[in-house]
């Protein structure tokens, strides 16, 4: 039901149902100001629930939640008018809402972990603390294959190398000019997509094709050309992107995750990674 029409019956059921809060109480646990829910009052933005004899605004549970939502969408940089067409329509869902919500300030503390680490770095070249040369320096080899299991990260380095040389020198410098702070968080979040991809690979009712897993190979892709140091790149290396996905399925070490096998992960991959490139790479 739409939170402007709220009829005076439901109103006057959900008074001797619901805990009320008055409007200096919201503005308490919110820290929206009385004066901005008296705006949003007016505005048909967040009516209150009921109102006693002497006018006084009091708010039940469905306008605590309709009042996160405002908040939330404030936080993304919506207009007022904008989120009331969007908490007013009829297709709203609170569920899905809360989804994408939770999407968009993951981005935002990505974007913000990024700019913290520039500001890092310009604060100690300004006072000379440390030199863009000496943070390139300070990550050793180990540590590029710092969380692989030792034996696991040795072979697959020399593996590496014998058979693609100049790409995993290339690789190993662009990871290193990357500087720790960028790289560690790089490496983090390809581990939290990675692991959320396993999972998905375990269940068997969920397409390779479908939405939310070509969503997370888009940052897989992403990720990976940071790794290989071509993120910058104009060829977008659709083949080699497609040849990772076949890896995936001939040694079972790169989806064995913390010691656990996932046996259907190496072709769910390489089915998921087949068809971003052929439908969102392919010229």
């Amino acid at each position: 039901m739409n939170h402007a029409v709220r009829t005076q019956k439901q109103s006057e059921e959900a008074t001797r149902h619901e805990r009320l809060y008055s409007v200096k109480e919201v503005a308490a646990a919110s820290g929206v100001s009385i004066r901005t829910l008296h705006v949003y009052d007016e505005m048909g933005l967040l009516t209150p629930l009921t109102r006693t004899e002497a006018r006084y605004r009091l708010y039940g549970e469905q306008e605590l939640l309709r009042l996160q939502q405002i908040l939330f969408y404030k936080e993304l940089d919506f207009s007022l008018h904008d989120i009331k067409s969007i908490l007013d329509s009829p297709d709203f869902d609170i569920v899905s809402a809360l989804e994408q919500h939770k999407k968009g300030l993951i981005e935002r503390q990505e974007r913000l972990d990024t700019l913290l680490s520039t500001i890092d770095k310009t604060i100690s070249y300004i006072t000379q603390e440390q030199t863009p040369m000496a943070q390139t320096m300070t990550m050793s080899v180990e540590e590029l294959y710092e969380g692989l299991p030792k034996e696991f990260a040795t072979t697959y380095r020399d593996e590496a190398r014998k058979r693609w040389e100049k790409e995993v020198e290339h690789a190993e410098n662009a990871l290193r000019a990357m500087g720790k702070a960028d790289f560690n968080a790089l490496r983090n979040r390809f581990q939290e997509n990675w692991k959320t991809l396993a999972t998905m690979s375990d269940n068997a009712s969920i397409d390779a094709h479908s939405e939310d897993v070509q969503q997370r190979i888009v940052q897989h892709y992403a990720m990976t050309r940071a790794f290989w140091g071509t993120a910058q790149s104009s060829d977008a290396q659709a083949e080699q992107f497609k040849a990772l996905g076949q890896m995936y399925i001939e040694d079972v070490r790169f989806t064995t995750i913390d010691g656990t096998a996932h046996p259907r992960m190496g072709v769910f991959l390489r089915d998921a990674m087949s068809f971003f490139v052929e439908n969102a790479l392919a010229k």
